[in-house]
């Protein structure tokens, strides 16, 4: 599957697709965290995290844009919103094309 950022590339519009997620913290990576902000640096434990969220919307999203037939998705754009202390939602939408 092709992602594109672009809003147009050819071929016939299929539709919106979208994939999300919501993950949590936990109190391990929230105490290492919280020691580290004190003193400056990298978050691994979060980048990984956010990481891992971003991948698993992703494939939710090509697997709609697929089971509709597309082979690329254009105007890909990511959300994240915190829906509670702790948990955030990742959002990627696009229009599913078949080119």
């Amino acid at each position: 599957m092709d992602l594109f950022t672009i809003e147009n590339i050819g071929g016939t519009p299929l539709g919106m697709v979208t994939g999300s997620t919501i993950k949590t913290k936990n109190i391990g990576k929230d105490i290492g965290a919280g020691l580290k902000s004190m003193v400056g640096g990298k978050l691994g434990s979060y980048e990984k995290l956010m990481e891992e969220a971003r991948e698993e919307a992703t494939s939710k999203m090509i697997r709609a844009a697929e089971a509709l037939g597309a082979n690329a998705i254009v105007g890909v754009r990511y959300e994240s919103t915190e829906v509670m202390a702790g948990a955030a939602e990742i959002l990627v939408f696009g229009t599913a094309v078949s080119r």
